[in-house]
């Protein structure tokens, strides 16, 4: 991860939390999962405050929490003391065994980290994927070179076939640009099976 990214999470966790939780529900994210995803083990990697967490548990779908920054992952612990949260920081993902889920779950989380990371991050992403399980890939879409907003939070800029690329042993179930019914930002998405 980004150490000014990881910096802005850790620092402002409580602001953003209020932030996500305040935005609409991500019903388009929630339709595909309830789609593609099987009833099993669930990773959100990079679950910020946990909210997809929580509904992941409610929806059947048995789901861990991972997040590289500290201040996120108490917010997450204070706002649903039933979850699991633990530490891990793509593009290692250290914690995690291969093979451990049967859906995995990255939304928006790639974009923060510097390109030369970002194909590394795709591979454990794919490794921590039981064969015949489903990873869920999203990331906010920056054109042109990688920007930084007010909070110095990074925003990559790279071409989806970058990710493809990774991916290209997988079955594709869905791959798409459009507008997050959450957050309102351009992101694209993959769905593949392993």
């Amino acid at each position: 991860m980004d150490r000014a990214t990881l910096h802005a999470y850790d620092t402002a966790a409580a602001d953003y939390a209020k932030d996500w939780h305040e935005q609409p529900p991500p019903a388009d994210l929630h339709a595909l999962v309830r789609v593609y995803f099987k009833k099993g083990a669930t990773a959100d990697i990079g679950c910020g405050s946990g909210r997809e967490v929580a509904w992941l548990n409610a929806n059947g779908f048995p789901a861990v929490g991972y997040d590289a920054s500290q201040g996120l992952l108490a917010e997450a612990r204070r706002r649903y003391p039933n979850g699991k949260f633990d530490v891990a920081a793509l593009p290692a993902l250290a914690p995690i065994a291969a093979g451990s889920f049967d859906n995995v779950l990255c939304e928006t989380v790639i974009m923060h980290l510097p390109v030369n990371e970002i194909a590394p991050a795709v591979r454990r992403l794919i490794d921590i994927t039981k064969p015949g399980g489903i990873l869920y890939l999203s990331w906010r879409v920056t054109k042109g070179t990688a920007q930084r907003d007010k909070s110095e939070r990074l925003y990559s800029a790279f071409d989806a076939d970058f990710v493809r690329h990774e991916m290209r042993d997988m079955t594709m179930l869905l791959d798409e640009e459009v507008v997050s019914e959450s957050s309102g930002k351009v992101i694209h998405r993959i769905v593949a099976k392993k």
